[in-house]
């Protein structure tokens, strides 16, 4: 099945999902990922980034810098779709909002930090409830 690619469309349909508990980002070496488990990954130059649970890293004794909760964008947007990562961005950007952005082939997802994860999900609850109308 093929995503959406129309942003008016996407936005309209966007729903925010705040999932449970919250999220942090570490940077560990290539042996350590298939132990931690990670929600995502990212390969870098300078190593694996990966997200995990907060008590999976705690429980682990990791440290880390950034403690965030994760929003799921419950709109199927096509990977080639224009727009929609500008859309949402701006949007949490204009309420203070810092959003790191992960890419599935179904939706977006984002990290906010954990204070203004509420916040956000109105933010963009708001942005797609001013999206324009379809004609």
């Amino acid at each position: 099945m093929s995503g959406l690619t129309d942003l008016d469309l996407m936005l309209k349909t966007l729903e925010a999902r705040l999932l449970d508990g919250e999220f942090v980002v570490l940077v560990v070496g290539e042996g350590d990922v298939a132990a931690l488990s990670p929600i995502a990954v990212i390969r870098e130059l300078e190593g694996w980034t990966v997200v995990v649970r907060r008590e999976d890293a705690d429980a682990r004794g990791l440290s880390y810098a950034f403690v965030g909760r994760w929003i799921t964008l419950q709109v199927h947007s096509a990977l080639e779709a224009v727009g929609l990562t500008a859309a949402f961005s701006t949007a949490l950007g204009n309420a203070g909002i810092s959003c790191n952005v992960f890419a599935g082939y179904y939706h977006d997802h984002i990290l906010v930090p954990s204070p203004d994860a509420h916040r956000a999900v109105a933010v963009l609850r708001n942005l797609s409830q001013g999206a324009a109308p379809r004609e």
